[in-house]
C-alpha cells in the first residue's frame, strides 16, 4: 500500500493540479485588495464548515492564497511549490530539494489549514527558524483573515497559553510534546470523560480546560521531517523533576574514581557499535576487591557492577565536545543530528552525574520521571499529518508503516547544476584534516566561498586552530558559538568566505550566492566525514546549487573514521587499510564500498532502535490500559 501511494503517478497528479491553480493566476491578479479579501473571507466560510464543498473549492483557494502571497511576501510560489503546498494538504510528505522554498510552501497549506478552524501546528527544528517563519509569513496570514504566533523556550506558560490561541503556531517538536505532556499533567484524571464531566457539573464557572496550555490537536505540518520523525525518534522526550539525592552522588563520585583506575581490555571491553561496556573476568574481581569502599547499599554484585560499568560508559563513550559541552560548571547535551545544545535537558539513569563526576564539576541532582512519551506516538495522534524534508526517500518505507505517511518526490524548479566530486579516501586523520585545509585554500584563493561540515563541536574548534595556523580567515558555528547564526549564514556565500559549521548550519536556512560568485563556481561544500545516515549527507551537499544556482561538493573521508570504527568489522577495515597502503586496483571501489556498508550497518541499527521504542510503546499500552494512561 505505502508503494502505491508514493507512486511517480501521484506527483506527476499534484503537477497537474498544480498547473491548474496556476492557471487561475490572471483571474485573481485583477481582483483588488478589498475584493480579494473577501473571497479569502468566503473561503473560510466554506473550509470551516468542511465536507466536499471545501474539497471542490481547493484548487480555487489556493489560487487565491497565492495570490495574497505575491502581495503580502513579494513571492510568487511557482508551480513546484503549490504542487507541493497539495501534498501536505493531501497528507502527504512532500521530498523538496534544499533551496525549493519549503517555508512558503507550508505558509500556503497552513492556511487551508488554519480556515479549518482547528489547531494547526507547523513544526520545524529550532527556536530561531520558529521566529524568522512566523515573522516572515505573519502578512500572507493576516490577510487571509488568520492570527499566527510563534512558541519558543523562553515564553511563560501565560504567554503559551496565549500563543496556541492562534490559527496556526509555529513550534519545535519538543516545545509542543512537552506542552502536551504538561498538560497531561496538569489533568491528572480529568482526562476520563465522566470525570470531566463532573468536575464541570461541580464549578461550571472554572472549567478544567481553563488550566490547559494546548487548544488541541489536529493539523501538523512537519519540516525536516526526516530530522524530526526519524531521527529524533530515537529517544522520548521526558518531564521530569529533580530529587535530592545526596548519597547517590557520593556514590556515583566513588564509582568515577573506581573506574579511572580500571584498564580497558584488561578490566573491561568497549562495544563502540552498541554503546556498550562490559566487565571483564579480571575487572570484575577488581570491582569486587575496590567496591568495598561503597556504601552497604551498593555493594551487592548487580548495584556494584552496573555502577562501575554506567562510570566506564561515561569515560569511553561520552566525550566532551561531542555528545556535550561545558558550560561554567554544568553540563550540557549536544544534539548529534543538529549540532545544536539541548538546554535544560539531562540523560537518565545517573548518568549524566556519571559524567559531571568525570569532568570534576558539582553534581546536579538526579531527576524522577512525572511522564513520557516518543515522538513516534505522539504524531500518530494528530488526526491530520503532513511534512516536507529535502531527504526522504530513503526511508520512505518507514514513514508509511510509522506514521501512514506517503513520500512524494516533488521536482526542482530549476536543474539541479551541483557538481558532486568522489571522495578522497585518507589512511589517517592527520593526512585527512591536511588535505581539507589545503583544499580550503585553493577554493578560497579562486574567490569561492566553502562551508565546511563536520560532526562534531570537537572537530570543528581543532579545524579552526588548524586554519589559523595556516592564515586563513574564517568563522565558526557550532554548539559553542552560535549567537551570530544568522549573521554568519547570511556572509556564507559571499566571495571568499570560509565557514565551518557543525550539522546545525544544514537546516532551515538558505545560503545565498553573493555578487558574482556564480561565476566564479558558486558555493563549495566539503564533508570532514561520512555521516550514519545517506540522508544528513545528502542535506550538508544540498546546501550547494540550491535554485540552479552553480556549486560544487565533496567528502574527505580516512579509515579512524568514527563510522568505520563503530560499523565496519576489524577484518573489513584491515583488508581497506591495506588495500590502500599498498596502492592497488581497486583499492578506491573497495573503500567506497566500506563505507556504504557502514552506513548501511548504522541505518539498519537505528531503524531497529527505533522499532524498539515502538513495541515499548505499545507495551506500555497495553500494560497501563487498566489505568487510563494510555
Amino acid at each position: 500500500m505505502g508503494s502505491w501511494q508514493r507512486r511517480s503517478h501521484r506527483a506527476e497528479d499534484l503537477l497537474a493540479r498544480a498547473g491548474v491553480v496556476d492557471g487561475l493566476a490572471g483571474k485573481y491578479s485583477a481582483f483588488s485588495d478589498a475584493v480579494l479579501r473577501e473571497r479569502m473571507s468566503d473561503f473560510h466560510e466554506v473550509f470551516r464548515r468542511g465536507g466536499n464543498a471545501a474539497k471542490a473549492q481547493t484548487l480555487e483557494s489556493l489560487a487565491a492564497v497565492r495570490e495574497a502571497a505575491r502581495r503580502c511576501l513579494g513571492l510568487n510560489p511557482y508551480v513546484e511549490q503549490i504542487a507541493g503546498a497539495l501534498a501536505l494538504h493531501d497528507g502527504c510528505l512532500a521530498e523538496m530539494a534544499t533551496g525549493e522554498g519549503k517555508t512558503l510552501t507550508a505558509g500556503l497549506a497552513a492556511v487551508l489549514a488554519g480556515w479549518l478552524g482547528r489547531p494547526c501546528h507547523v513544526l520545524t527544528v529550532n527556536d530561531y527558524l520558529v521566529e524568522r517563519d512566523a515573522a516572515g509569513m505573519k502578512s500572507l496570514y493576516q490577510f487571509c483573515g488568520l492570527r499566527v504566533a510563534p512558541v519558543t523556550a523562553a515564553l511563560t506558560p501565560a504567554d503559551r497559553q496565549k500563543a496556541y490561541q492562534a490559527d496556526v503556531v509555529y513550534v519545535t517538536s519538543k516545545e509542543l510534546l512537552a506542552d502536551f505532556l504538561r498538560d497531561r499533567l496538569r489533568l491528572g484524571e480529568l482526562h476520563n470523560p465522566e470525570r470531566w464531566m463532573i468536575r464541570l457539573v461541580i464549578n461550571p464557572k472554572r472549567p478544567p480546560e481553563s488550566a490547559l496550555v494546548l487548544r488541541g490537536l489536529h493539523t501538523a505540518i512537519v519540516d525536516e521531517a526526516d530530522s524530526i520523525l526519524i531521527d529524533e525518534a530515537v529517544t522520548p522526550l521526558i518531564i521530569s523533576t529533580q530529587r535530592p539525592n545526596d548519597a547517590l552522588k557520593q556514590v556515583v563520585e566513588l564509582a568515577s574514581k573506581l573506574a579511572a583506575r580500571l584498564q580497558n581490555e584488561q578490566d573491561y571491553t568497549v562495544d563502540r557499535r552498541y554503546g556498550d561496556v562490559e566487565l571483564t573476568p579480571t575487572g570484575m574481581e577488581r570491582v569486587q576487591l575496590e567496591g568495598e569502599v561503597l556504601p552497604p547499599f551498593w555493594r551487592g554484585q548487580a548495584r556494584r557492577e552496573e555502577l562501575i560499568r554506567q562510570a566506564l560508559v561515561a569515560r569511553e563513550l561520552f566525550h566532551l565536545g561531542k555528545q556535550y559541552v561545558l558550560e561554567g560548571d554544568k553540563v550540557v547535551i549536544v544534539d548529534e543530528f543538529t549540532g545544536r545544545t539541548m538546554a535544560n535537558r539531562s540523560w537518565r539513569e545517573g548518568l549524566h552525574q556519571a559524567i559531571e563526576a568525570k569532568e570534576g564539576i558539582p553534581l546536579s541532582d538526579p531527576t524522577e520521571t512525572l511522564a513520557r512519551m516518543s515522538f513516534q506516538r505522539f504524531f500518530r495522534l494528530f488526526p491530520k499529518l503532513s511534512g516536507m524534508t529535502g531527504t526522504a526517500w530513503e526511508a520512505a518505507s518507514e514513514f508509511w508503516q510509522v506514521y501512514h505517511l506517503p513520500v512524494v518526490r516533488i521536482p526542482t524548479h530549476r536543474p539541479c547544476q551541483r557538481v558532486q566530486r568522489p571522495d578522497r579516501v585518507f589512511l589517517s586523520e592527520t593526512e585527512k584534516w591536511a588535505a581539507v585545509a589545503e583544499e580550503i585554500k585553493q577554493i578560497q584563493l579562486q574567490g569561492r566561498p566553502v562551508l565546511v561540515g563536520t560532526r562534531s563541536v570537537q572537530n570543528s574548534e581543532m579545524l579552526s586552530h588548524l586554519l589559523y595556523a595556516s592564515g586563513l580567515s574564517h568563522r565558526v558555528l557550532n554548539a559553542k558559538r552560535f549567537v551570530d547564526e544568522a549573521a554568519i549564514l547570511a556572509r556564507a556565500g559571499e566571495k571568499g568566505e570560509v565557514t565551518i559549521a557543525t550539522n546545525m548550519a544544514g537546516r532551515g536556512t538558505d545560503i545565498r550566492l553573493g555578487q558574482g560568485v556564480a561565476d566564479l563556481g558558486g558555493l563549495h561544500v566539503i564533508a570532514t566525514e561520512r555521516h550514519e545516515s545517506e540522508r544528513v549527507d545528502r542535506q550538508l551537499f544540498g546546501r550547494a546549487g540550491r535554485q540552479g544556482d552553480p556549486g560544487s561538493a565533496q567528502a574527505f573521508v580516512c579509515v579512524e573514521d568514527e563510522l568505520l570504527l563503530r560499523n565496519l568489522p576489524v577484518p573489513h577495515r584491515k583488508a581497506v587499510r591495506a588495500s590502500l597502503q599498498a596502492n592497488a586496483p581497486g583499492a578506491i571501489m573497495l573503500s567506497r564500498s566500506a563505507w556504504k556498508q557502514s552506513q548501511r550497518t548504522a541505518q539498519r541499527r537505528a531503524f531497529k532502535q527505533r522499532v524498539g521504542v515502538l513495541r515499548q510503546d505499545a507495551w506500555l499500552d497495553e500494560a497501563l490500559s487498566f489505568a487510563g494512561l494510555r
